[in-house]
Formats: C-alpha cells, sequence, structure tokens
C-alpha cells in the first residue's frame, strides 16, 4: 500500500504524461493486460483512458488492471485513470 502523500507524489509525476494504454470496446483483453504489464515494467506509473463505447468505466478497469497486475491505483478522473507498480527489474521512481 502506498501512502498519501506518496499518492499525491505519483499523481504530480503522471499529469504531464499522455495516456499509453487504452480500453476499448472489447474491454480488458489479453492483449490489453501484456501491453499494460510491459509499460508498468518499462515505466512504473502508467496512464490510461477508457474510450467511448467501453463496456467498462475508467473506475472499474483501473480496479480490474491492479487486481490483475498487483498494481496500486493512484487516480482517476473522467476516462482516465494512473496506475503504479515498482518495476522487478529495479525501481525508477522513488517514493
Amino acid at each position: 500500500m502506498i501512502t498519501s502523500k506518496q499518492r499525491a507524489a505519483l499523481r504530480s509525476m503522471a499529469n504531464p504524461l499522455d495516456a499509453i494504454l487504452y480500453i476499448g470496446k472489447d474491454g480488458i483483453t489479453p492483449n490489453t493486460l501484456k501491453e499494460a504489464y510491459d509499460a508498468l515494467e518499462a515505466r512504473e506509473l502508467v496512464k490510461g483512458a477508457v474510450q467511448n463505447g467501453s463496456p467498462l468505466s475508467a473506475r472499474e478497469a483501473l480496479e480490474t488492471l491492479c487486481e490483475r497486475l498487483h498494481a496500486e491505483p493512484v487516480q482517476c478522473i473522467g476516462r482516465r485513470f494512473v496506475l503504479y507498480r515498482p518495476s522487478s527489474r529495479g525501481k525508477r521512481i522513488e517514493l
């Protein structure tokens, strides 16, 4: 678990990032999970978005991804969400 101060620091780091993970009309597929896993290993902090026509809300997508990838939810606003997980190859973000 991350603390509220750590979450605030991660939110500020995620603010300038562009969304790189998109949840479309098929919801969360195995390919989406692989992309999210790879992005978390490379970056540790990932911003995603839920597109129009998706069966999931941003909150549902964030909860599902965090559960399946053992990540921490950072933020969910509108159609965008941010998740964090330390990389197994070495931490890049110090909290």
